[in-house]
């Protein structure tokens, strides 16, 4: 209970940045607020260092405006490596060719449907510009690049051919693509682009996304890198794989996890920092913190404090 500080009014001024807040939240208390400060110096040092640098987030980012701050992280080269779900490439197809509206939670979803539009939380999504377009566009793009050439390709090298495809400054897999950043999607078939994959393969049966290539460039990158911080935002398998990994060299170095699950149902996705630490998933003396909050809130201002702060 030695050299203990005391908790400091918030002063809030005209003009102040993201940056400026948050540094006055660090020494706020404030619970999650508190949180988030730290998270946000934390996640500078991350994308500042000289570590391998990981960015793990499901699909349901992409399908909000919040799609803007991972390009712009991947634009920027802030990450060396990202794991995802397929939806998150589905959803940028998707958005990359037709728009989703602005919609609320409380809409009659039958009526939705009807009316020829999915509800993903208060983000509606066109019948017609998610399906039938991603069939449309993945087709053309599966027969135009690998037609009837034998074909064994990773998920990461496939979402960067996604992206030269696409070759529009939206999209996340162009800038993968254009920046030569791994986006790895241990769940592929887990979407409608892995649904176009499969497919496409009952009538080239030369062709396959081989995912035990995927783990070799995972065992590649965490092998080789003196150090590992990670953001990861929500939970499941993108979030799960990066900590898997990173238990073979003892453990990530830095951790920032964005969450709105919680943990007594034991679920990965409500796991805390501190539970990874009792894996070896992250280590014992690292730099860690779990931040409860809808990562659509958290994540405009801990990436402005990270890249411009």
């Amino acid at each position: 209970m030695n050299n203990m500080e005391s908790v400091e009014d918030i002063i809030l001024k005209n003009g102040q940045t993201p940056s400026e807040i948050l540094n006055y939240m660090l020494n706020s208390g404030g619970f999650s607020g508190r949180e988030l400060a730290e998270a946000s110096v934390m996640l500078k040092d991350v994308i500042r260092g000289s570590g391998g640098r990981i960015l793990t987030f499901p699909a349901d980012i992409i399908a909000t405006g919040a799609r803007g701050i991972i390009v712009q992280l991947i634009k920027e080269k802030a990450f060396d490596l990202v794991i995802t779900t397929c939806g998150a490439l589905d959803h940028d197809i998707a958005r990359t060719y037709g728009k989703y509206y602005r919609g609320t939670y409380f809409e009659d979803d039958a009526k939705l449907l009807e009316s020829g539009f999915h509800r993903l939380g208060n983000v509606l999504v066109p019948v017609k510009n998610y399906g039938e377009l991603i069939e449309s566009k993945m087709q053309d793009f599966l027969k135009t690049k690998y037609g009837l050439k034998e074909t064994k390709i990773p998920t990461y090298r496939l979402a960067w051919d996604i992206g030269e495809y696409m070759h529009d400054n939206s999209s996340l897999l162009y800038w993968a693509y254009k920046n030569e950043v791994p986006v790895i999607v241990p769940g592929i078939t887990d979407g409608a682009v892995g649904y176009q994959l499969w497919l496409y393969r009952q009538s080239h049966k030369n062709f396959l996304v081989d995912v035990l290539e995927d783990e070799t460039a995972m065992s590649d990158f965490v092998f080789t890198k003196k150090s590992l911080g990670a953001l990861i935002i929500g939970g499941g398998i993108s979030k799960h794989h990066a900590i898997w990994w990173s238990q073979f060299i003892e453990g990530l170095d830095s951790a920032v996890y964005l969450t709105s699950a919680y943990e007594y149902d034991g679920s990965l996705s409500g796991a805390l920092t501190k539970e990874a630490v009792s894996w070896g998933k992250i280590k014992p003396k690292g730099r860690h913190v779990t931040v409860h909050v809808d990562a659509t809130i958290a994540l405009p201002f801990i990436v402005h404090a990270a890249l411009f702060g």
